[in-house]
């Protein structure tokens, strides 16, 4: 939740930014700025970088079952076999 205010909060910012370089003339102002607009939008961005990718979510859940299904297999007929040698790497 924490993590959500300061999101907005910095949504908030970027807004007051942009605001304000609209209505500026002064190039060395403009400048100045920009650059917090930059400095603004690296932390925005290393704000939503904490989740995991869908598409690892489903490398995982995809190896995940294939290992249940194998244990499963060789739970009901022996058969001796690596499970682990079937699960893909990770990228």
């Amino acid at each position: 939740m924490l993590s959500k205010k300061r999101n907005s909060g910095i949504k908030t910012l970027i807004d007051e930014v942009l605001s304000e370089m609209a209505s500026v003339e002064d190039d060395g102002r403009y400048e100045l700025l920009l650059e917090r607009l930059a400095k603004l939008y690296k932390l925005n961005d290393s704000e939503g970088s904490r989740r995991v990718s869908p598409d690892t979510q489903a490398i995982v859940f995809g190896n995940l079952l294939g290992i249940a299904i194998i244990v499963g297999y060789e739970r009901a007929n022996v058969v001796a076999s690596k499970a682990m040698s079937f699960v893909l790497k990770l990228r």
